[in-house]
């Protein structure tokens, strides 16, 4: 007697012996649920970095290219949250969201930079 269940709903599985699940339904909802944990502080950050990144672009497009600190973070804007950082030739490092980035100055001051992403975003690993 087959008592092979599925590993989501508990439906008696037919077929294939190495069938672990009912249909694709209870396949995805399954992996949906391993990985729902994970995918929550994914989306949290993503979200924060889509915000860093708005932020950034908004003030680049209004044409300003130097802001305060304090102005950024009235705005929502997370100094914690980036998605890499890079040394200038002159020794600043610029943290950028994407291709839209800042460097930090004296006096609380932030210079908005942006930077044209080389083949190396583009190309797919190997």
């Amino acid at each position: 007697m087959n008592d092979r269940k599925c590993l989501e709903c508990a439906e008696q599985l037919r077929g294939r012996p190495d069938r672990k699940f009912c249909s694709d339904q209870c396949r995805i909802t399954h992996n949906n649920h391993q990985h729902a944990e994970s995918n929550t502080v994914i989306r949290a950050i993503n979200r924060i970095l889509r915000k860093n990144y708005s932020i950034l672009t908004t003030l680049k497009s209004q044409g300003k290219t130097t802001t305060s600190k304090n102005d950024l973070q009235k705005k929502g804007f997370r100094f914690d949250h980036f998605t890499y950082a890079f040394t200038n030739n002159k020794s600043h490092i610029n943290y950028f969201c994407y291709d839209h980035g800042y460097s930090e100055q004296e006096n609380d001051k932030v210079v908005i930079v942006r930077r044209q992403l080389n083949e190396d975003f583009h190309k797919p690993r190997a």
